[in-house]
């Protein structure tokens, strides 16, 4: 029975500082990255303290294309959400989440990202209508967060989801040939 004891205490001694929550109550220190520059709504680069830095992609959420590049093509409300998130990250520190896929097929680190005050950056996204949710397998983890936000933002016509300049062209036209024919 005292050597069942004994093994009990080892172990707990051993594992013990790793199973256990900080005794200060105090969040698990993180890592931060400074972010060197904004490339469009949904993409950035880092300063991970190697020589080259780390081109990272916003996971889950997917934002219009700010530019012409080889494959893409520049869209609605592109330029809005490089800028808000430009705003939002650029020169300033960043932690980074991963989810179940770290890597992208065109290598670039996918991530969750949050600001040191725990502003979500992703989830801000889709909630001001500068993005909109984009889940791939197998990451998932906020899924159901983002498909709430971009609801709400659809249903409050906030960024992308409001009036483009063609549809208020559009529906002054339509009102100019509806009160013609009156």
């Amino acid at each position: 029975m005292s050597l069942k004891i004994f093994y009990l205490f080892l172990i707990l001694l051993i594992n013990g500082p790793f199973c256990s929550a900080p005794q200060d109550g105090k969040k698990k220190d993180h890592i931060y990255y400074t972010v060197t520059k904004v490339i469009d709504g949904d993409t950035f680069w880092i300063d991970n303290g190697f020589e080259n830095p780390l081109k990272i992609r916003l996971t889950g959420i997917n934002a219009p294309e700010a530019r012409n590049s080889h494959h893409k093509v520049k869209s609605f409300y592109g330029k809005e959400s490089y800028l808000y998130l430009k705003r939002m990250i650029e020169g300033k520190k960043v932690r980074l989440e991963y989810d179940i896929g770290r890597y992208d097929r065109y290598k670039r680190t996918l991530a969750y990202v949050y600001l040191p005050d725990d502003t979500f950056v992703n989830a801000e996204l889709v909630k001001n209508g500068y993005a909109s949710i984009m889940t791939i397998q197998p990451n998932v983890k906020y899924q159901e967060l983002f498909s709430r936000l971009e609801r709400k933002a659809r249903n409050k016509e906030k960024g992308l989801w409001g009036k483009s300049k063609e549809k208020i062209k559009d529906t002054k036209h339509k009102e100019k040939a509806r009160l013609s024919l009156n």
